[in-house]
C-alpha cells in the first residue's frame, strides 16, 4: 500500500498531563510525529487536575475531551452508508465519510490508517473473519464522523490536534484512537478504572503513564470555552413548566421536509444590538438569507427538500440533520439568485441534536444569531420564515409559548404556523435575530411547533457563523 504519511510514536517522554498538552509532533519529509499515551490510575487531586487539563487545551488550536461512551450506531441510513462506503474501498475504489475534509490528502491518510488499524485488529483477535471485519470499519468512520465534526472541515497534515478520552478500555475504542493518532491526533487516554483489556501487543501501541491508584474516579464533565470572537455566553433556557398537555401526544420529525425552500436577505447589522423592533414588513425582507435545499439521492434522483439558514459568509448554511440525512448530493438556491450551488459538503452534523451545517461556493448574506443577553420568555412574539408544503419564503408570526425538553435537548415551543417543508427555516426575534431553527411540529394539535434554539445553535456551529 503506498504511504501518504508514516508516523512516529511517542517520540518524545511523556511525563505528566501537562506534558501531553506541550509535545508538539514535527512534520518533515512526509514523516508525522503523535502521541498516544495512556494515563493509568488517577491523581490525588484528579477532578482539578482534569479541569486544568481542559482550561490550557482550550487554549491551543484544536483540543477536545470526548465522552466516555463512543456514540451507538443505530440510524438503519448511516449503517447503509458506511457499509456501502467499505465495500466500494475494497473494491478499489475511493475512501470518504460523510464529512468532507477540503484537503485532498485526507482520503488517502483515512485509508491508510483504517487498512493499519483493521491490520492491527487482526494481529490481536483471533478468527476475525471479513464481515467482521466490515462491522468494525463501519464503527471506525461512524466514531470518526461523529466525534470529530470540528476537526475534519479544517484537518491538515502538520495540524496540531490533541484529543483527550476517558477510561477507554475495551479493545475495539482502544484501536478507534490508534487510528486517530494515524490521522495525526496526538490521543491520552485518562483509564481512572482500569488499563486496556487485551495483550501485551495492543497495549505496546500507546505509551503508558503511571498516575496513581485505580479507583471510581469520577471526572467532571467537559465545559467547551466559547471562541474569544464569541459574544457572551447564552443564558440557559429557562425549566419546562409542568403541564399535562406535554405528556402523551405524538412528536413527528418528517423523515424529510415535504418541501422547504430558499430564502433571501439583508442582514441585519450585528452593530444594531438588535435592540430595535423592526415592523413585520422589515422583518419578512430578512427571507433573503433562507436557502432551499434540493436532497438528492445515490443516482442522483432529487429525494427531498428543505430550507436552510444562511449563517457564515463563507458558504456557510444551517440546516436541520433529517432534512440531509441519506442524501448523497445537494442543489442550493437563493432567492433572486437564478444559479443552482451543487455541493457535497457536509461540514458537521449532530443527530441528537437534529442540526447540520452544509457549505456552498458563494458569499453570503447572514443572519445574525441571538446573542443571550437576555432570557427568552413565555408570551415574546417570533416571526418564522421557510417554506410549508413548497410554499416559496412564507412568513408567519406568532409567540413563545414553552420552553420543552424532547429526547434530552431544550427546545422552544412557538404557535407561528409551519408545516411539513418548514424544517431548517427561521425562528427570529423581533429584532430580526435567529432565536431557533424550525425543527418538529406535533401532528395532533395546532400550532404546537418545536425550534432548537439559539444556544445549542451557537455551541454547534461556532467558528462558522459570522462574518
Amino acid at each position: 500500500m503506498n504511504t501518504a504519511i508514516h508516523f512516529r510514536h511517542n517520540a518524545g517522554n511523556i511525563r505528566s498531563l501537562e506534558d501531553f498538552l506541550r509535545a508538539k509532533g514535527g512534520y518533515v519529509g512526509g514523516q508525522r510525529e503523535v502521541y498516544f499515551i495512556r494515563a493509568l490510575g488517577a491523581l490525588p487531586n484528579m477532578s482539578a487536575a482534569v479541569q486544568d487539563l481542559d482550561r490550557q487545551g482550550q487554549a491551543l488550536p484544536a483540543y477536545l475531551r470526548l465522552p466516555e461512551a463512543l456514540p451507538k450506531l443505530t440510524a438503519p441510513e448511516d449503517t447503509v452508508f458506511y457499509t456501502g462506503a467499505y465495500e466500494r474501498w475494497r473494491a478499489g475504489g475511493g475512501l470518504r465519510l460523510r464529512l468532507v475534509c477540503p484537503d485532498p490528502l485526507f482520503p488517502q491518510v483515512l485509508a491508510q490508517a483504517t487498512q493499519e488499524t483493521l491490520a492491527q485488529y487482526q494481529r490481536t483477535k483471533a478468527g476475525v473473519s471479513e464481515t467482521i471485519l466490515k462491522n468494525f470499519a463501519v464503527k471506525l468512520w461512524h466514531w470518526t464522523d461523529s466525534l470529530l465534526a470540528d476537526i475534519l472541515p479544517h484537518w491538515t497534515p502538520q495540524g496540531q490536534v490533541k484529543l483527550v478520552a476517558e477510561n477507554v478500555q475495551k479493545e475495539q475504542p482502544y484501536l478507534f484512537f490508534y487510528l486517530l493518532t494515524l490521522l495525526g491526533c496526538d490521543v491520552l487516554l485518562l483509564n481512572t478504572r482500569g488499563d486496556v483489556q487485551g495483550g501485551e501487543a495492543l497495549k505496546k501501541l500507546s505509551a503508558p503513564l503511571t498516575l496513581g491508584p485505580y479507583g471510581e474516579n469520577p471526572l467532571p464533565g467537559f465545559l467547551p470555552q466559547a471562541p474569544a470572537a464569541v459574544s457572551p455566553a447564552p443564558q440557559p433556557v429557562p425549566t419546562p413548566q409542568p403541564s399535562p398537555a406535554r405528556a402523551t401526544p405524538t412528536l413527528t420529525i418528517p423523515p424529510h421536509p415535504a418541501r422547504v425552500r430558499r430564502g433571501a436577505t439583508t442582514p441585519v447589522s450585528a452593530a444594531s444590538g438588535g435592540e430595535q423592533e423592526k415592523s413585520f414588513e422589515e422583518l419578512a425582507k430578512l427571507a433573503s438569507s433562507i436557502v432551499m435545499i434540493a436532497v438528492h439521492g445515490d443516482k442522483g434522483q432529487p429525494i427531498a427538500t428543505g430550507s436552510g439558514i444562511m449563517i457564515g459568509r463563507k458558504g456557510f448554511i444551517l440546516t436541520n440533520c433529517h432534512v440531509i440525512r441519506g442524501g448523497r448530493s445537494f442543489a442550493v438556491r437563493i432567492e433572486d439568485d437564478e444559479t443552482v450551488y451543487p455541493t457535497d459538503e457536509i461540514i458537521k452534523y449532530n443527530a441528537d441534536l437534529d442540526l447540520a451545517v452544509l457549505r456552498i461556493q458563494r458569499e453570503l448574506q447572514v443572519l445574525p444569531i441571538y446573542d443571550g443577553r437576555k432570557k427568552l420568555v413565555r408570551g415574546q412574539k417570533v416571526v418564522a420564515i421557510g417554506s410549508p408544503l413548497g410554499l416559496f419564503n412564507s412568513v408567519s408570526d406568532g409567540i413563545i409559548s414553552g420552553f420543552r425538553q424532547i429526547n434530552d435537548v431544550d427546545m422552544i415551543q412557538f404557535t407561528a404556523p409551519i408545516s411539513h417543508g418548514s424544517s431548517g427555516g427561521a425562528v427570529l426575534n423581533m429584532a430580526g435575530e435567529l432565536i431557533g431553527i424550525s425543527t418538529a411540529g406535533f401532528d395532533q394539535g395546532q400550532n404546537i411547533n418545536l425550534a432548537v434554539g439559539y444556544e445549542n445553535i451557537r455551541l454547534f456551529a461556532r467558528g462558522f457563523f459570522g462574518p
